[in-house]
C-alpha cells in the first residue's frame, strides 16, 4: 500500500537547512541573559527594601546599572542587537530604575507621609516610563549634528535611579538622620523625576572610553582599581560624591550644549542617541 506522503528523512538536505535556520546562535542570547540578570537584580532590590535591608537594596540597583551598561556593549561587540533585546531592555529598565528606587525610598522614609509619599513614588516611576517611551520613539531620528551624540535629552534612567537615592547614601554614610526630613526627600524625588522627562541636555558619556591613548593605558588601569577599591571600602561616600558631581555637571552640560547649538545652523535638533543600546550604557 502506497503512502500518501513520503516519510520524513531527517538527513534530507532541505531538512538540515531548516534545522540550521531554527537554531539561534548563543552569541545572540548572551546580551538578553545579561538583561535578565539585571532584571533579577532590580527585583531583588525590591525584596530587600521590604525587609529594610537598604544597603543590599542599593547594591542591587547599582549592580543592575552595571549590567545594563554591559548588555548593550556586548550586543554591539557580538553583532547580536535585536528589536526583542531592545524591548526587553526597556521593560527591565522600568523595573530596575523606576519601580525599585521608588519602593526603596518609600520603605526608607516616605511611608511616613502616607498617601502623599506613595504618590511621589508613583510619579517617579511614571517619569521613568515616559522617559523610556520617549527615547524609543526618538530612535529613528538621524537628522542631528555630529556633536549631538554627546548629549542625552533629560537625565537617563540609570543615572536618575542612582541620583534619586542620594539622601539614603548620605544617611548610610553617617551624616545626620534624613528620615525625619521626609518632605524634603519627597520634593527631591519629584525633582529628579521631572529632570528625566525634561528637555535638559545632559552628558551621555557614550563617546568616552572608546579609544585610550597608549601612554594612558597603565594610568587607566590604576585609576580603575583605585575607584573600585574606594567603592568597596567607602561605598556610601563614593556614591554620594559621585551623585553630587553628576548633579553639578547638569548646568555645565546645558551651557556647553547651548554654545554648540548657537554655532550650528538650524540648531541642535533632538539630542537622543541613535540606538537603544546606548541609552543606558
Amino acid at each position: 500500500m502506497s503512502m500518501p506522503f513520503p516519510p520524513f528523512d531527517p538527513d534530507e538536505p532541505g531538512s538540515r537547512r531548516r534545522r540550521a535556520l531554527s537554531r539561534v546562535p548563543v552569541r545572540q542570547l548572551l546580551p538578553n541573559m545579561i538583561t535578565l540578570l539585571a532584571l533579577c537584580s532590580g527585583l531583588t532590590s525590591i525584596r530587600m527594601s521590604f525587609e529594610d535591608k537598604f544597603d543590599i537594596a542599593i547594591a542591587a540597583i547599582v549592580l543592575a546599572a552595571i549590567l545594563d551598561a554591559l548588555d548593550g556593549r556586548v550586543a554591539r561587540i557580538l553583532k547580536s542587537t535585536s528589536r526583542f533585546g531592545a524591548e526587553l531592555d526597556s521593560l527591565a529598565d522600568f523595573v530596575n530604575f523606576g519601580v525599585a528606587p521608588s519602593i526603596l525610598l518609600y520603605a526608607w522614609s516616605l511611608d511616613g507621609l502616607g498617601n502623599i509619599g506613595w504618590i511621589s513614588g508613583l510619579v517617579f516611576a511614571v517619569c521613568v516610563a515616559l522617559r523610556l517611551a520617549r527615547f524609543n520613539v526618538a530612535l529613528d531620528d538621524r537628522d542631528r549634528p555630529s556633536w549631538a551624540g554627546r548629549f542625552f535629552t533629560g537625565v537617563p534612567a540609570p543615572a536618575g535611579a542612582l541620583t534619586v537615592l542620594l539622601p539614603v547614601y548620605l544617611q548610610l554614610a553617617g551624616i545626620p538622620e534624613f528620615r525625619a526630613g521626609a518632605p524634603a526627600v519627597l520634593v527631591y524625588e519629584l525633582a529628579i523625576g521631572f529632570l528625566m522627562v525634561s528637555r535638559l541636555p545632559t552628558y551621555s558619556g557614550k563617546q568616552l572610553g572608546e579609544r585610550v591613548p597608549r601612554e594612558l593605558v597603565l594610568p587607566v588601569f590604576v585609576a580603575f582599581i583605585l575607584v573600585v577599591a574606594l567603592l568597596i571600602a567607602f561605598p556610601w561616600q563614593v556614591l554620594a560624591i559621585g551623585t553630587i558631581a553628576y548633579l553639578a555637571s547638569l548646568p555645565m552640560a546645558f551651557n556647553v550644549h547651548r554654545k554648540l547649538a548657537s554655532s550650528t545652523p538650524g540648531g541642535a535638533g533632538e539630542t537622543a542617541p541613535a540606538t537603544k543600546s546606548t541609552e543606558d550604557g
